[in-house]
């Protein structure tokens, strides 16, 4: 039975042309495990924002799934099935260009908007009339 967040079959049949051959086209070296569980065990980390080794097993070793999200992030694998993605609901007029665009504007706020105490003008010691407390006292 399929997890919350596992691709169903059609969902996986769409994007697995477009991650890298599991036996490396022919070259040297051990077979990849299956992408489709790690692929899997990558969305349920970034639904849940569970660290990596809270990756449940039946994806795999955390660090298999860790290990190949940053290869593909790195290779551009993420970056391929994204424009595959959005060029598929293009031609299907399903999106319209203006949604292409992300607005990546950071705007930090200011330590009162985090709740921090605001920063008095006063010297220490002043008081409401910008005189000391105790300059009447003799």
């Amino acid at each position: 039975m399929p997890h919350r967040y596992d691709l169903t079959d059609e969902q996986w049949a769409l994007i697995e042309p477009l991650f890298p051959d599991r036996r490396h086209n022919g070259k040297a070296g051990r077979p990849w495990k299956d992408h489709r569980p790690l692929v899997n065990g990558i969305l349920w980390h970034l639904h849940a924002g569970a660290p990596w080794p809270d990756t449940p097993e039946r994806y795999g070793p955390w660090q298999t799934v860790y290990d190949r999200f940053n290869r593909w992030r790195k290779d551009g694998t993420w970056a391929r099935i994204l424009d595959a993605l959005l060029r598929r609901l293009d031609d299907n007029g399903s999106i319209g260009r203006d949604l292409w665009f992300v607005d990546a504007t950071v705007i930090r706020a200011g330590r009162a908007a985090a709740g921090a105490k605001k920063k008095c003008g006063r010297p220490a010691g002043a008081g409401r009339a910008g005189l000391d407390a105790n300059a009447g006292a003799a």
